[in-house]
């Protein structure tokens, strides 16, 4: 029997999960080079899969004309025009468990979420390490029958940044450090009054680029702009394609137990990460970054951390649990990795 030589890969979202996607499908593809993959995501997300050898972006229209139940079935059935041999499930939702009825006949496989563990983690059971979400993506290649090494892979080299954004970003020789102070829920984020005392510190000596999205956020990091030398504000300033060429010539990127966090990992980057009320542990930290990167709430104090998966749940008095890492501490570890 022929050998498969055409992988679909589904991801569709949220923006972490895809970008967690992507040290996985590089080590892929540099590992098994005659082998096609196409991945079904969203439109916004194409640019992250730019420089993958062998690795097509087929565009999902959710919203539009691949919304429901019949939009699913037009979609299996324009993927199917592509030659597609066997579908590397990396999302497994009620979506994707519909395009796996249309796809009947082919082998399919699917990710193990691990929902089992991950409850006891949070319930207090179990506090240990879990399978990371990137070994799970690995997973699913290998039960299609591949092998699959994540240690074993290159990163993409530096992109050349375009005038405009050379201009505005100004020459130097400071080290640049990327800042993405907001995650999806506040309880994952770092008291912006302690941030900004650790922004105050390293724009003395260094170049602080500041990363975010939507009104909000921009407001808030012009007034942080506007208070320091050095510190420049690239919120709602660059598409996704540019904010990937910048993210892939920091030093160092500080980030919250957010998306940012895998989109500087996935370009190679050093990562230091805070958490607040979720851990490293339910297997979402970076990709390729020391355990002593993560920068973690006091457990003493705050004993039921994490207190669920996604930081969408928690005790009110754990809101701001991070408040227990000191400024000091996170410019000491951003100064020892530089």
């Amino acid at each position: 029997m022929p050998k498969p030589k055409h992988i679909l890969v589904i991801r569709l979202s949220a923006m972490g999960d895809v970008a967690m996607s992507v040290p996985v499908l590089r080590a892929f593809s540099q590992q098994h080079p005659n082998i096609k993959l196409t991945v079904l995501t969203r439109e916004f997300f194409k640019p992250f899969f730019r420089d993958l050898e062998n690795v097509t972006v087929f565009s999902a229209d959710l919203k539009g004309r691949h919304k429901g139940f019949l939009g699913l079935y037009k979609l299996s059935k324009e993927l199917k025009i592509l030659g597609i041999d066997q579908v590397a499930d990396l999302h497994n939702v009620l979506r994707t468990k519909v395009l796996k009825v249309f796809f009947f006949g082919k082998t399919f496989k699917q990710v193990n979420k691990g929902r089992e563990e991950k409850k006891a983690l949070v319930e207090g059971h179990k506090f240990e390490q879990l399978k990371t979400t990137h070994e799970r993506y690995a997973d699913v290649f290998r039960k299609l029958g591949y092998t699959i090494n994540l240690s074993y892979l290159s990163f993409p080299e530096q992109a050349k940044l375009d005038q405009s954004i050379q201009e505005l970003l100004g020459k130097d020789i400071k080290n640049w450090i990327g800042i993405a102070p907001f995650a999806q829920y506040q309880s994952k984020m770092y008291p912006l009054d302690l941030l900004e005392r650790v922004i105050a510190t390293l724009s003395k000596t260094h170049k602080v680029l500041l990363f975010g999205g939507g009104e909000k956020e921009v407001r808030a990091l012009d007034v942080i702009q506007n208070k320091y030398e050095n510190v420049i504000n690239l919120a709602g300033k660059l598409s996704l394609d540019q904010e990937l060429n910048v993210i892939s010539n920091l030093d160092v990127m500080l980030c919250m137990d957010s998306g940012n966090a895998h989109i500087a990992a996935m370009l190679g980057r050093k990562v230091i990460t805070i958490w607040n009320v979720t851990h490293p542990y339910a297997g979402f930290a970076p990709f390729n970054q020391v355990e002593g990167n993560s920068l973690l709430a006091n457990r003493n104090q705050f004993p039921l951390i994490p207190t669920s998966i996604y930081g969408n749940k928690y005790p009110e008095n754990y809101k701001e649990a991070a408040r227990t890492i000191a400024p000091e501490t996170v410019i000491k570890k951003i100064e020892s990795v530089l």
